[in-house]
């Protein structure tokens, strides 16, 4: 549940819209440099995996460069930390800083864990004078452990704004490979708890890894978004424009979506709430969703 002694000045964070997150190592600087050229709705300036032990406090060092690069063209800059904590520490002290939107939990394992986190980035806001509540929080989730507790992650802390499951790091945990018919539960799990807080579900049924087969990875993302999730995480420039045009409408929902609009406002004249189109009936959870669809659009 939410804490109660959040200050009131941290109110709910808006949700943003992400259809492609990019996974970048922050200790690489032509990958920092090329990244706002990728079309992505977000750069993750990865401090974890990708950067060894070794480099991670020169990554630290270069953050505000790399921040201000890789929002140039104005899409979302977020942090992946470490989760170890003096890393962890190390890490929030380099990343709280303006220009960066949100931070990406990894390993994340409750709902206490996260709260303690938001409460040190409280700190860091209000000692540099930055909007107090103005990151926001993505959790990977990556072993299974926490799939129990994810309602109370959800609702962990008004900064939360998205979940992804880590299929990778979730299908080493449990000793098997990252296929399909392990991934589909755990993630169809934080899908419905990301929802059900008002949350970004993020993620595909697959491996994140396998990016050199287009038409697979393509046929996964559009099965995401069939399911439900709102976009994905990609560790390949190549996965960026099919993640873009998986989690967007296309032209025949679209079209679809202005039919049942228009159909609702003839209705609404006649006094119906729910009505029949193209031998179909329309009630109001559809209209809901053609009403999502056309937001989708304009949002992209």
């Amino acid at each position: 549940m939410i804490k109660d002694n959040v200050p009131a000045v941290e109110s709910a964070m808006s949700v943003p819209r992400w259809r492609s997150l990019l996974f970048v190592p922050a200790h690489v600087p032509r990958f920092v440099e090329a990244a706002h050229e990728r079309g992505a709705d977000g750069v993750i300036l990865d401090l974890e995996d990708s950067v060894p032990h070794d480099q991670k406090g020169q990554a630290r060092r270069q953050l505000p460069e790399s921040v201000a690069k890789v929002g140039r063209k104005g899409c979302s800059v977020l942090v992946r930390v470490n989760r170890g904590l003096r890393a962890l520490a190390a890490d929030l002290d380099a990343a709280v800083m303006a220009g960066v939107d949100a931070l990406v939990l990894p390993k994340t394992e409750s709902a206490e864990w996260v709260s303690e986190i938001a409460d040190a980035v409280l700190e860091l806001e209000r000692e540099r004078n930055l909007e107090p509540g103005g990151i926001q929080f993505l959790a990977q989730i990556e072993t299974p452990g926490p799939l129990q507790r994810l309602a109370a992650i959800a609702s962990s802390h008004r900064r939360m704004v998205a979940m992804a499951l880590g299929p990778e790091d979730f299908s080493a945990a449990v000793g098997a490979a990252p296929g399909f018919d392990l991934l589909l539960t755990p993630n169809l799990s934080v899908l419905f708890a990301a929802r059900a807080a008002g949350l970004l579900p993020l993620g595909f049924v697959g491996s994140i890894g396998d990016f050199s087969d287009t038409d697979k990875l393509r046929e996964a993302a559009v099965q995401a978004r069939r399911l439900g999730f709102a976009g994905a995480l990609a560790i390949h420039p190549t996965q960026v424009a099919i993640f873009n045009e998986a989690f967007s409408p296309s032209e025949q929902e679209l079209e679809w979506a202005r039919c049942v609009v228009a159909a609702e406002n003839d209705a609404a004249t006649r006094g119906l709430s729910a009505f029949s189109l193209n031998g179909k009936m329309i009630d109001p959870p559809v209209v809901r969703r053609a009403h999502e669809i056309l937001a989708l659009a304009n949002n992209n």
